[in-house]
């Protein structure tokens, strides 16, 4: 399983950034895949969730309202549009995925099996 992460950047407090995870070597029927983002001296922290087969989706509150993730089956990739975005976004931002989903697992970055390289959001004030 590979997982590709793409689409960092500088931008503007206020402004939007989309960043998609290029998925390969596996087929998803049966996983989650995540967003999550580590700050400079911080824990990774869960972003963005979403169940392949269902479509369900997960958000952490900070985001809520300004991030939207969603998939594309065909091109087996994973988005997460950022509008709104806050100096306090700013940080790396991994894709990563996780076997077999559950409630108490898809938000705990230590349960996924598979990770991409990330990706640098860094947001101006």
């Amino acid at each position: 399983v590979q997982l590709q992460a793409f689409g960092g950047g500088l931008v503007q407090a206020g402004g939007s950034l989309r960043l998609s995870c290029a998925t390969s070597g596996h087929t998803f029927s049966n996983y989650a895949v995540g967003w999550f983002r580590q700050a400079p001296g911080k824990e990774r922290d869960f972003v963005a969730a979403i169940r392949w087969s269902t479509g369900s989706i997960y958000y952490a509150d900070s985001v809520k309202g300004r991030f939207t993730i969603s998939r594309d089956n065909a091109k087996r990739t994973v988005s997460l549009q950022m509008n709104s975005l806050k100096p306090e976004d700013t940080a790396v931002y991994y894709c990563a995925a996780l076997s077999a989903p559950i409630l108490t697992t898809i938000r705990l970055p230590d349960k996924y099996h598979y990770w991409g390289q990330g990706t640098k959001v860094t947001v101006s004030s």
